[in-house]
């Protein structure tokens, strides 16, 4: 009989957890909307139409939640269902740049200080004990500001426009994504250092290196692959705190300006409470809640289905 695929089991695993498959339903449906929406407001700015999310109908201003408006309208008449839900894009854009930075410096960090050690070791404890002293939140919002307001080397502005163009985002928000990604990775390199040196010390990697395989070879064929579960986790856990991180950025006003996004809705809804307008901020905090929850039980879940520690 031949061995079950490592896919196959990590599916079934799911399976049999009802809150994780929902929550991997939840995710894909965010992920479907957000390349929905990538791709509809790429098809808009080409053919220079006005997306849906940015028609103004100032008669429906400050709606209330309604058969017509399910979660009202803005200060605009704008529909909030139709910004939280176009929301999304800037939200899983940030999740995935950010966290895929942040699991590539963190991955390739760790497994290199760990592997090798000596004075290649005490290089990586000092950059990650740097990073790790600074203030997330102060160094994203300075590196934005930098961005945004021009005071990058021209070379390296253009550049950061040209990715910016590339990926379908203005310079600043770019700024935002590469921030989080910048400082998100050094708990992962800790963890992964750490498992590395005793991983290096087993008997088969031992073994495979008295056989003369190469460095690379094991790392690729007996380091990483136990090392899978801790990415996995951590990556989704990133995605999450991404999310909330960028929220906040675009709250206090340094993050998206011309899209839609969950902290800037909250931020235009927040100075309206007072008057009971309460629709706007709360359909943001909504959506935010139900996708970082989802991530959050699927992270549990893949790591309980992925880590080697936890198979009997």
């Amino acid at each position: 009989m031949s061995q079950e695929s490592p896919f196959r089991q990590l599916w079934k695993n799911l399976m049999r957890q009802k809150f994780a498959l929902s929550s991997l339903i939840v995710c894909a449906a965010f992920l479907l909307t957000a390349i929905f929406a990538e791709i509809y407001t790429g098809v808009c700015h080409s053919k220079g139409i006005e997306p849906v999310y940015e028609k103004v109908a100032p008669e429906k201003r400050n709606m209330e939640p309604c058969a017509e408006y399910w979660f009202g309208t803005d200060y605009l008449g704008r529909s909030v269902l139709t910004r939280a839900v176009f929301g999304a894009k800037t939200a899983v854009k940030v999740g995935v740049i950010a966290s895929f930075l942040a699991v590539l410096l963190g991955v390739f960090l760790g497994v290199w200080a760990g592997y090798k050690g000596g004075k290649t070791d005490d290089f990586v404890v000092w950059i990650y004990s740097t990073f790790a002293s600074m203030p997330t939140l102060l160094f994203i919002l300075a590196f934005s500001l930098l961005v945004s307001k021009g005071f990058l080397f021209p070379p390296l502005e253009k550049a950061f426009a040209a990715l910016a163009a590339l990926l379908r985002t203005e310079p600043g928000m770019l700024s935002v994504y590469l921030g989080i990604g910048m400082t998100g990775w050094v708990a992962l390199c800790r963890v992964v250092r750490a498992e590395t040196m005793k991983l290096r010390e087993t008997q088969y990697v031992q073994a495979a290196k008295t056989l003369g395989a190469s460095d690379r070879q094991i790392i690729f064929k007996h380091i990483l692959p136990n090392l899978s579960h801790l990415i996995i986790i951590y990556f989704t856990m990133r995605f999450a705190l991404a999310i909330m991180t960028e929220v906040i950025v675009s709250y206090l006003g340094f993050g998206a300006q011309r899209e839609p996004s969950w902290g800037t809705m909250i931020a235009q809804g927040q100075s309206q409470l007072w008057q009971g307008i309460w629709w706007e901020a709360g359909a943001a905090t909504l959506f935010m809640f139900i996708l970082v929850l989802a991530l959050n039980l699927l992270g549990d879940a893949l790591r309980d289905a992925t880590d080697p520690k936890l198979k009997f």
